[in-house]
């Protein structure tokens, strides 16, 4: 029934009363015949049934009826899973600390270098060794270098190997080989001793970026969680929605059989006409329970859906959701130690923070080792050959003599000269740096050491905060189930008090008022023994997401890297 048609049933009520009351205080004058108060109920009766000619009442095009689908608690979760929106974008977070490890680690990939290119230079006549047949000598020069280098992700070292090549010509009177080919090989390694030996701002970064992975998951398992007893309360909600509007439907039966019975008692005389305004009445207010409920069961199911659905144009959106589990009531024993346990052991906000502790350390380990003195070891090998044309003069050593022969020299003795190491350089050093004055930096171990000790006793705090969470919640477990009980005792004594109302009412020794309320107050416990299961079920749902246990439960692993 319409809010509208509530209406027009109260207003010809209150007609139907003045009526009665003008007819009261002019009764000397005029007398009102029976068959006259049986015809203005008729017309209350026919105007509740119909909207009045004179109410502009909004036509609906009509829709296609939606199809229904049968949902249990497990199909929603699933679909929860698969389709929900929140955990598809918590899914993508492992994959981008993914790509930020792989980005913190690609200092330590090797590092391919090469270099090709002339170099043309000509030089300054300073010297005799700087002379040409032109004047200043010109110098052209080929190289052809290739190396590889690469950091260690231990220790802190890096290494590095070249192949320097060239070929030069010059217009210099006083070179020996012209073209001169010549190879080199060079190998070094450099190592910290102290400062970044143990860990650098590299290693920091990487270990870190590879703590917020592990918290990432943590995370998707946190929204799984979270998500999937959101799914299980909706589902309730929406169960005891639907619920809720059998139970306005029956009430709203009860009420109007009650009309019908006063009608047929006026009829034959054993009751005021009052009587059935006062029933109809009655039902119109159940009808607009009706309403309420039927608002009330569209809203949670929406809701539902927004849990269970990967949008708009997922199928379920625009289908209409038939629950088929129902909220029974079986009292489940709470082991509140275990749950303690299990809740400290498993809960991800626990996890979490000790992941920050983690962080801390690292941070406060490396903050200290930057305190230690800078040491380094560098450690350098060199190899050369020599090959090209020799040039022979005709006297040796004096500069600027003639060249009476030229001896060829292939490239191959170059390089074997350069295996063969017949002219080495090698190096080993040790390079040390204190600064002077370190208070900015003993400030930052302060502060990280104070920022670590803070963190610890925040885990306590929160230890305590779940222990504290757990325990209300198994508290309030057995408080609704105590509740439901309650309920039912309630429920079961309504009814019978209802049977004895309409037990009087039918003999004549209760009245209409007595009936009505009688109704009322079985719908009353009805709602509230179903809202107490409701209740009970859901504080089940919530002692099960303080422990995150609803993965274990339902046999769900989150799968990490």
């Amino acid at each position: 029934m319409t809010r509208n048609g509530s209406h027009v049933m109260l207003t010809c009520a209150a007609a139907i009363l003045a009526a009665l009351s003008a007819t009261s205080a002019t009764v000397s004058a005029q007398h009102v015949s029976e068959a006259r108060i049986k015809e203005l109920i008729k017309q209350a009766a026919e105007q509740i049934g119909q909207p009045s000619a004179t109410l502009q009442v909004p036509q609906t095009p009509p829709t296609a009826t939606p199809p229904v689908v049968r949902l249990t608690l497990d199909e929603a979760v699933k679909f929860a899973l698969d389709r929900n929106l929140d955990i598809a974008v918590q899914r993508l977070n492992p994959e981008i600390q993914d790509i930020a490890i792989a980005s913190a680690g690609a200092v330590y990939h090797p590092t391919l270098t090469s270099l090709l290119g002339p170099v043309a230079q000509t030089q300054l006549p300073t010297s005799q060794t700087n002379l040409a047949a032109t004047g200043a000598p010109v110098t052209d020069t080929m190289q052809y270098n290739g190396g590889v280098s690469q950091a260690i992700p231990w220790g802190g070292g890096s290494a590095s190997a070249n192949l320097i090549n060239f070929r030069r010509t010059s217009t210099s009177n006083n070179v020996t080989y012209n073209p001169l080919l010549q190879s080199q090989w060079q190998v070094a390694y450099a190592q910290p001793m102290l400062r970044n030996f143990h860990i650098d701002s590299t290693r920091q970064t990487l270990a870190v970026s590879k703590i917020n992975r592990d918290v990432s998951d943590v995370q998707l398992r946190a929204t799984i969680t979270n998500t999937l007893s959101n799914v299980r309360n909706a589902y309730w909600d929406y169960v005891f929605a639907i619920q809720a509007v059998d139970v306005a439907k029956q009430s709203l039966s009860l009420a109007s059989k009650l009309v019908q019975d006063n009608q047929t008692r006026v009829e034959v005389g054993t009751m005021a006409p009052i009587d059935v305004v006062s029933a109809q009445s009655e039902a119109a207010t159940r009808r607009q329970a009706v309403v309420q409920a039927e608002s009330t069961r569209r809203t949670t199911e929406l809701a539902l859906k927004r849990l269970i659905v990967a949008g708009t144009q997922d199928p379920n959106w625009n289908a209409t959701l038939d629950p088929v589990d129902r909220p029974d009531f079986r009292p489940e024993p709470v082991d509140l130690d275990a749950a303690i346990r299990r809740a400290l052991s498993e809960r991800t906000d626990i996890a979490i923070a000790k992941k920050n502790v983690e962080a801390n350390d690292i941070t406060l380990k490396y903050l200290s080792d930057q305190l230690k003195p800078q040491a380094d070891l560098q450690l350098s090998y060199q190899t050369q050959g020599l090959a090209g044309t020799e040039l022979v003069r005709s006297q040796s050593g004096v500069l600027g003599s003639s060249v009476t022969n030229q001896v060829p020299h292939a490239i191959t003795e170059a390089f074997s000269s350069l295996f063969r190491g017949l002219y080495p350089v090698w190096s080993a050093q040790v390079n040390i740096s204190y600064p002077i004055g370190l208070s900015a930096q003993k400030a930052s171990v302060a502060r990280a050491r104070v920022q670590v000790n803070q963190v610890q006793a925040q885990l306590k705090q929160l230890e305590l905060q779940v222990a504290t969470d757990v325990t209300s919640a198994a508290i309030s477990v057995q408080n609704n189930a105590e509740a439901v009980q309650a309920a039912g005792a309630a429920r079961d004594l309504a009814q019978k008090k209802l049977e004895a109302a309409q037990s009087k009412f039918d003999v004549g020794i209760s009245t209409n008022f007595e009936v009505v309320q009688a109704q009322r107050d079985l719908a009353d416990a009805q709602n509230t023994e179903l809202r107490n299961i409701l209740n009970y079920r859901k504080a089940l749902v919530e002692l099960e997401r303080l422990q995150q246990t609803t993965l274990g439960s339902l046999g769900i692993t989150v799968i990490g890297r």
